[in-house]
């Protein structure tokens, strides 16, 4: 767990336009991402495990309500509130799919894919700290799974030249890392977005966030923010 303690004046910088709470700065990161992808023509984007619909507002947002967003969740629960908060926002680019409904007609057609992966939630400790005895071997292994799956499907509907964006509100490498590794190596067709290049959206992230294993890492201390993972693999 990261410290709670404020950087001290005159150390490493800290991003102050991202210092917003928990998944409000992971949707403003990957956004930018997705943002940086539609100067060379996005036009289309899906989430497939997008909950109640955050960092699908967001891409929306950051496409100028332009394109189109395809938004979706296994559970029909989660998926639910989507639809009052595209009301009230006013967004008109973004198509909700049933839950658990097949994408098949999606498949290779997407400049963008986002992945807000099911996680074990260890970047928000700070806020949580009791969730740190709730944490199993078991429970590990269940959304290291989930995670696995949800990469080796995403992929499926990203377009060549694409990119597909994976994002955790984790700082365990078993969940970050370490998948971005495994997923690689299983799918020749991707390379890793070097991460300077997707920290080039957000002014300072560069200096602030750690590099690891092909993406990036905030955390409390080095970024203001909760911890969060997010990296962005180009299929060519």
């Amino acid at each position: 767990m990261m410290p709670r303690t404020a950087t001290p004046t005159g150390s490493r910088p800290r991003i102050r336009d991202l210092a917003m709470a928990g998944a409000a700065v992971l949707a403003v990161v990957a956004g930018a991402s997705a943002a940086y992808a539609q100067k060379v023509g996005v036009t289309s984007a899906v989430n497939p495990a997008s909950h109640a619909g955050g960092k699908t507002l967001a891409l929306a947002a950051l496409m100028d309500n332009k394109g189109q967003v395809f938004a979706t969740d296994a559970d029909r629960a989660r998926l639910a509130p989507i639809f009052e908060r595209l009301k009230r926002n006013g967004v008109r680019n973004v198509q909700v799919r049933e839950a658990g409904a097949p994408l098949d007609d999606l498949k290779g057609r997407m400049d963008a894919v986002l992945i807000d992966a099911p996680c074990t939630g260890t970047g928000v400790w700070r806020r949580r700290p009791d969730a740190k005895w709730r944490l199993t071997d078991r429970a590990l292994a269940e959304r290291l799974g989930e995670q696995t799956a949800l990469l080796s499907d995403a992929a499926r509907y990203v377009k060549p030249g694409g990119r597909l964006v994976y994002v955790t509100c984790s700082l365990l490498p078993d969940e970050n890392a370490d998948q971005i590794a495994a997923f690689l190596a299983d799918h020749a067709d991707f390379i890793a977005v070097p991460p300077a290049e997707v920290a080039a959206p957000v002014p300072g992230l560069a200096d602030a966030a750690l590099v690891s294993g092909g993406g990036l890492v905030l955390s409390p201390r080095r970024t203001g923010t909760d911890g969060f993972f997010i990296s962005v693999l180009r299929r060519s």
